[in-house]
């Protein structure tokens, strides 16, 4: 998506954590402006690595049918107030009427109670954990350093620690570990060098059992710089918005499915997910959503597409997560109309959308 927040850092690092921070600040030298042509590559002349397979199943039955899923309700914020065990419950519980495959985006803050809640309670849901990223420095437009972040490396070494320690505890809930989030394609916010990733996806890698992989925008994976990233994962997680790329809901079945053909194309012999992909159901009148969105933000065209969207995947067989389960009005700039408070199947109060509503349950 266009925008999207991380998990606050942790107060206190584990010695684990230590550990990772000092594997970055001595496995990260020589030329920081290493191009992503080279990081390809050494990519491309090193061993590929034994990938690990990614069948999402529960109780012997898959289950392909996911949602992305953000905790934090009116009010709450990764960088502030987190959600109490019995809102996350709540969530829980409404999700496991619809899904059984759910993702999140970070290791730290909320992540570890809902894992702790969905044991607790045996409930039918199993977890695409995420690790979120940050660049570790501020750098200008040819990749040089101009300044060194500190905090934003240890908060990742802390986000990588974190997963590797709940996808061990809870290795029969969490499948599959997803480190970045929308990090190497060209109009990310917090976009940083391949390097970088690649430096956590071998420690995630050799840290874990379950398979490991990133999310990014088609527009990435579509580019020859993504082999070197995907030389390094064991699955792609794709993102393809139609709304976000000028598309009507009518149009947005077509486009959304020829995207994640080209991938498959892209990278043969991969296995390819949809990590993202959804319709919001409300768009300011300004700002870029209002130049780049055309198709009509609403109920009804939610409900289309996904009905649309979630019928392919069946028939296909392919994991989706459908973006998103709730409304976060946390996100996005300060009018109500910000787009992306808007994505949910259900509204910031838990009330459901029409699709939902629809779906009988």
């Amino acid at each position: 998506m266009q925008s999207r927040a991380g998990s606050a850092p942790m107060l206190r690092l584990s010695l684990l954590v230590c550990a990772c921070v000092a594997f970055v600040a001595c496995g990260c030298g020589g030329d920081a402006r290493e191009s992503s042509s080279r990081a390809s590559d050494r990519a491309a002349s090193a061993p590929a690595i034994e990938r690990r397979a990614f069948s999402p199943m529960l109780e012997g039955r898959r289950i392909g049918d996911a949602v992305a899923y953000g905790p934090h309700r009116d009010g709450q914020s990764p960088a502030g107030a987190a959600p109490s065990r019995a809102e996350l419950l709540e969530d829980l519980r409404i999700m496991a009427q619809h899904w059984n495959l759910i993702r999140v985006y970070g290791s730290i803050g909320p992540s570890e109670d809902m894992l702790a809640l969905i044991r607790e309670h045996a409930l039918p849901l199993r977890v695409m954990l995420g690790v979120w990223l940050e660049p570790e420095a501020r750098r200008d437009s040819t990749g040089a350093i101009l300044e060194p972040l500190p905090g934003a490396v240890s908060a990742n070494a802390a986000q990588v620690a974190s997963a590797i320690r709940l996808a061990r505890e809870y290795e029969d809930i969490v499948l599959a570990i997803s480190a970045g989030n929308e990090t190497q394609v060209a109009w990310s916010a917090h976009r940083f060098p391949a390097e970088q990733l690649i430096r956590d996806l071998r420690a995630l890698r050799s840290g874990v059992k379950q398979p490991v992989t990133t999310a990014d925008d088609f527009n990435f994976w579509n580019k020859p710089e993504s082999h070197a990233v995907a030389a390094e994962i064991d699955f792609i997680t794709l993102h393809a918005h139609p709304l976000w790329n000028g598309k009507h809901v009518g149009e947005a079945l077509a486009w959304t499915t020829d995207t994640y053909h080209s991938i498959q194309a892209a990278h043969p012999g991969v296995t390819v997910i949809y990590g993202e992909t959804g319709w919001a159901t409300r768009r300011h009148d300004q700002g870029e959503q209002a130049r780049l969105m055309v198709g009509d933000a609403d109920e009804t065209a939610q409900r289309e597409f996904h009905r649309a969207i979630t019928a392919w995947a069946r028939e296909t067989g392919t994991t989706l997560f459908f973006f998103e389960a709730f409304d976060e009005n946390w996100k996005g700039g300060e009018h109500p109309d910000e787009v992306e408070k808007h994505w949910g199947l259900f509204r910031a109060d838990r009330t459901a959308k029409l699709a939902m509503r629809e779906a009988g349950k």
